[in-house]
């Protein structure tokens, strides 16, 4: 009988992998371990906010109503380095739009401690051992999670650097050599400003585009019906941030259906699971959520209520670990993932497409124009790919090359005028 071995490039890549482990454990019998974890608040002004204008930059953090959430002019964020005793880097990022100084202190104050000296090669008993430290009083999620999660991808990139392998390859080999996109927001102030970006958008090849809604019914409809009469090529999808009332969300997600839009994203209180379930029941498209969802245990309700169609995890907020077990436990309830990427800089970019590499249920990833043209600023050379898609990176851990200089003095920059 003939036995079936695996591909020869499985082989090579299988051997390699394992000629890296023992070379990382061969130091005199000792593993390398983290001697260094230094923490980076940036806060870059651009000349176009995400989203479209929020203010003056010295008017600090404002609401965007009708929206709940506050929001900065600035585009914030917090990098993390680790360096590993042989002078290897890796960079992690966490999503913090607003006060990115919160995580850093918990980075500093919590979890370099612990991190000091580990063996960075252990990345998922590590960020176990991180969850732990508050975990019994509540700190699941928030700022601590997003703290936690700038640290894994920070471990999977410093890891892969020293195994000489992409993340992806760490994660258990990638699914996709491309990543689709879908552009995120029209940014112009009013209908017809919003219609022309749709048109261009539909010029330059770009087939899915979201709409940054939640103004009301009729406006949210009007807005559709705009967009789409000027780029009739394109699909839409409509982003409510968390703006309506169950029967708001029911007519409005009909509405939609009749314009074959791709999906609702957040339509209701981001807390109300039970609301979002009897929605999914009822909407004839799908009901995307997950941006707030930092970790497995969040995520789980939600799918075994059946209160979502399509999960969206950040990998800025959750970490790769988290990251992947989403997908997974979405996976086993039949959903796609979707990830979400808002004002995270080059490293939550690269995060992102890795994640969205090793997700077999990928569906499509999320393409903020501007933000990824301030995020490469921290870079040597910017992440190829685009409004249509992303190659999936293939150098060693994340597969950027992270501008140092360039990060100090954007951190430096950060702080000037504040007390």
């Amino acid at each position: 009988m003939a036995i079936i071995g695996p591909r020869d490039d499985t082989v090579d890549l299988y051997s390699e992998f394992q000629r890296c482990i023992v070379d990382l454990s061969s130091r005199e019998g000792q593993w390398m371990s983290i001697v260094a974890v230094d923490c980076f608040v940036l806060k870059v002004a651009h000349d176009e906010p995400y989203l479209g204008e929020v203010g003056s930059p010295d008017t600090g953090y404002q609401v965007r109503a009708p929206w709940r959430s506050i929001y900065s002019r600035r585009f914030e964020t917090l990098l993390v380095r680790l360096t590993a005793d042989d002078g290897t880097t890796g960079w992690g990022e966490a999503l913090s739009p607003v006060a990115p100084e919160v995580p850093a202190e918990i980075v500093r104050r919590l979890l370099a401690p612990v991190l000091v000296g580990a063996d960075p090669s252990r990345i998922r008993p590590l960020v176990a051992k991180l969850r732990d430290l508050m975990r019994e009083r509540g700190h699941l999620g928030g700022y601590q999670a997003d703290a936690i999660a700038a640290v894994d991808i920070a471990l999977w990139d410093l890891a892969g650097k020293l195994a000489g392998l992409p993340v992806h390859a760490l994660l258990g080999g990638a699914f996709h050599d491309w990543i689709p996109t879908y552009v995120s927001g029209l940014t112009a102030p009013d209908d017809a400003g919003r219609a022309e970006q749709a048109a261009t958008w539909q010029r330059h090849g770009v087939r899915t585009i979201k709409l940054h809604l939640g103004r009301g019914l009729e406006s949210d409809l009007a807005t559709l019906d705009a967009v789409r009469t000027a780029a009739p090529e394109v699909r839409f999808a409509v982003d409510a941030h968390w703006a309506y009332s169950l029967p708001q969300a029911i007519r409005l997600a009909r509405e939609l259906a009749a314009r074959e839009v791709v999906f609702l994203e957040a339509p209701l209180a981001p807390e109300d699971l039970a609301g979002h379930a009897e929605l999914c029941g009822r909407s004839e498209i799908p009901i995307a959520v997950g941006e707030t969802l930092r970790h497995r245990y969040e995520t789980t309700p939600w799918l075994a209520g059946r209160a979502a169609g399509i999960l969206q995890p950040d990998v800025a907020r959750t970490g790769l670990t988290e990251g992947l077990a989403i997908a997974e436990l979405a996976s086993a309830h039949h959903l796609p993932v979707a990830p979400h990427h808002s004002v995270g800089f080059a490293v939550a970019l690269a995060a992102g497409l890795h994640l969205s590499a090793a997700a077999g249920n990928l569906l499509l990833f999320e393409y903020q124009p501007v933000s990824t043209q301030v995020g490469q600023r921290i870079l040597t050379k910017p992440v190829p790919g685009g409004a249509e898609g992303f190659p999936v990176p293939d150098a060693p851990g994340l597969g950027i090359d992270v501008d140092e200089q360039a990060v100090a003095r954007l951190a430096e920059s950060s702080t000037e005028g504040e007390a």
